[in-house]
């Protein structure tokens, strides 16, 4: 009987943490837009470290143009850090959000294990591409 009540406790929670969200989170609250969430996916992390976020070049000149104003620096608890202060961000699946802080409701995709594509509010990819440049601890 013990054994039976665990594992319908354990089955219960499972249900319940995968249900989602009862609400829309893009409903109108107190007279201002709420960011959607990415919805689905397992929470996940970035690498800690800096990430510099560059726009493609030309075949003529440089291969990159870095956009120093969109870079920033993943560290512990899933908080960034930018020019302008720090934030959190969630990572559910690829899709990362911020959460918080300067960049708060800014949307990337993950396209590779050290690279994020920023994404604009309609899901489509941009040019942008963030890659980490080097670990936190250096």
């Amino acid at each position: 009987m013990r054994t039976f009540i665990i594992t319908l406790l354990t089955v219960s929670g499972a249900v319940l943490a995968t249900a989602g969200p009862v609400f829309s989170q893009s409903e109108e609250r107190g007279g201002t837009k709420q960011p959607v969430l990415p919805i689905g996916g397992m929470l996940r992390t970035m690498p800690h470290g800096v990430y510099e976020c560059a726009l493609p070049g030309d075949a003529g000149g440089s291969a990159y143009g870095v956009v120093a104003t969109e870079g920033f620096r993943i560290s512990t608890a899933s908080r960034y850090t930018d020019d302008n202060g720090d934030g959190t961000y969630i990572l559910r699946g690829n899709r990362l959000t911020f959460t918080a802080g300067p960049k708060n409701g800014q949307r990337f995709e993950r396209v590779g294990q050290n690279q994020l594509r920023k994404v604009d509010v309609e899901g489509k990819r941009s040019e942008l591409l963030c890659t980490r440049l080097a670990d936190r601890r250096r």
